[in-house]
């Protein structure tokens, strides 16, 4: 069951090969750009696209030696398309990589792998969002207690969490759309110097209208690198994301509280020492992984300030960060997708843990009906807290005792004004939720 949402496409988007795949197809494109201008001979062209190929570890053989991976690529390339020529017969890789600077190729190709994880990352967004919407609407009447600080706070339903995180992911789709246009879809063919010195602005506009790209209106050498510190940014935003729902589901699954469980598939073990536990360690994955993809968009924000018109120390790091963090991503979206649809819920428990404080959680309708009968708000607040704390300190220390409901009716100050039947409708949880509809009128019109 686990391994129904581990996928392996987006490993493939950043392997060696996809990123040399893209690069031949840039170099192609360009070239058949140049034929039009009638730069490069049709034939020539047409014997690039039949015989153009790479090998993987040959370009590592040859960049072993060049210390310069653009240059290794390109001479394993001409390897394969000037292979079987005559000695001087003219070479047709002459014209592969024509006015261009590695630049143009990497940090091209790179928007367009972007574009391939961000397209992917799109997907599984919405699929966790649809769940929630309907896992909220699954849960639209079960009553739990709500909680702040840790602390029980006023009734509620438990549906109101799945649609809390239904529209957070609604919103982390379309931080992912706007990331995708306004920061992955571009490329830059304008060569050393971002001034077309040697290239005509054509094959750019060719190139990038064939990868689904838009040209950068004034790239330097490089396509400017707050482009991809947002793109970094909105992903550690969607890890966050997960990380709150995932939470969320390892504090419900603590044994003292255990009002939901991620799902625990057969055959699985839980500790080497403890048979009995059933720990929430994919919701703990999810939350450690999104520690790195939060940690990642730092470097994003380095890498912006390059010196002058460009300098390579942007390169390493984010050959590291982007990788890690859209393939980190993937994967937490895919266990955070699996822990939210197998999500087990016990309503019981949560009835159980809603009744556990005898009360208290009703002390602010007390206090509202207090003063609505005509009492000062500061007399009806120490009316109110004198008898909850009495209660609270008989359930800190496990003592017998009143409920808060009993309480108030023995107090003289209170039930001189707030009578049994009034006491009755202000202990009824459904008085908390009689506006509630308006969330899930709301929800309902939600679309992925």
């Amino acid at each position: 069951m686990i391994e129904r949402y581990t996928r392996p496409e987006m490993g493939r988007i950043w392997s060696l090969e996809n990123k040399f795949e893209i690069w031949k197809h840039i170099e192609i494109l360009a070239c058949e750009a140049q034929v039009e201008l009638g730069v490069i001979p049709p034939e020539d062209v047409a014997t690039i696209r039949e015989r153009a190929a790479f090998d993987v570890a040959r370009i590592e053989e040859i960049e072993r030696e060049t210390n310069h991976d653009v240059i290794a690529f390109l001479t394993n390339m001409a390897e394969n398309i000037d292979a079987g020529l005559a000695e001087g017969d003219p070479k047709p890789s002459r014209w592969v990589h024509y006015g261009m600077t590695s630049s143009d190729l990497g940090d091209t190709a790179l928007c367009y792998q972007m574009v391939q994880a961000m397209d992917l990352l799109i997907g599984d967004v919405r699929r966790i969002g649809e769940i929630c919407k309907r896992r909220a609407f699954e849960f639209r009447d079960t009553l739990c207690v709500g909680r702040t600080h840790g602390i029980h706070a006023e009734p509620m339903v438990f549906g109101m969490k799945w649609a809390s995180w239904a529209w957070a992911f609604w919103r982390a789709q379309h931080r992912l759309f706007k990331a995708r246009e306004l920061s992955c879809a571009w490329g830059a063919i304008s060569g050393a110097v971002g001034t077309y010195s040697n290239i005509d602005p054509y094959v750019e506009q060719y190139v990038c209208s064939e990868l689904g790209l838009a040209p950068d209106p004034a790239s330097t050498q490089v396509i400017a690198r707050d482009r991809h510190a947002h793109v970094l940014a909105v992903l550690a935003t969607v890890a966050a994301t997960a990380e709150w729902a995932a939470t969320e589901v390892r504090a419900l699954q603590k044994t003292d509280t255990i009002e939901a469980e991620e799902p625990f598939a057969v055959g699985q073990k839980g500790s080497s020492a403890m048979p009995h536990k059933r720990n929430p360690i994919t919701a703990e994955r999810v939350c450690g992984l999104a520690r790195v993809v939060k940690a990642n968009a730092q470097v994003g924000f380095d890498n912006v300030a390059l010196w002058h018109e460009r300098d390579i120390s942007h390169s390493s790091a984010e050959r590291v960060v982007l990788a890690d963090s859209f393939t980190a991503t993937d994967y937490l979206l895919s266990k955070l997708e699996w822990i939210l649809d197998g999500l087990a819920a016990y309503p019981e428990n949560m009835k159980a843990n809603l009744d556990r404080t005898r009360g208290l959680v009703y002390s602010s309708r007390v206090l509202l009906a207090l003063v609505d009968k005509g009492m000062l708000r500061e007399d009806a607040y120490a009316i109110v807290q004198r008898n909850a704390m009495r209660v609270w300190d008989d359930i800190q220390h496990a003592k017998g005792g009143p409920s808060f409901r009993e309480a108030l009716a023995a107090d003289g100050d209170a039930a001189a004004v707030l009578k049994d039947a009034e006491l009755d409708a202000i202990f009824d949880p459904q008085e908390f939720l009689g506006r509630v509809d308006a969330v899930f009128e709301r929800l309902a019109g939600l679309e992925f």
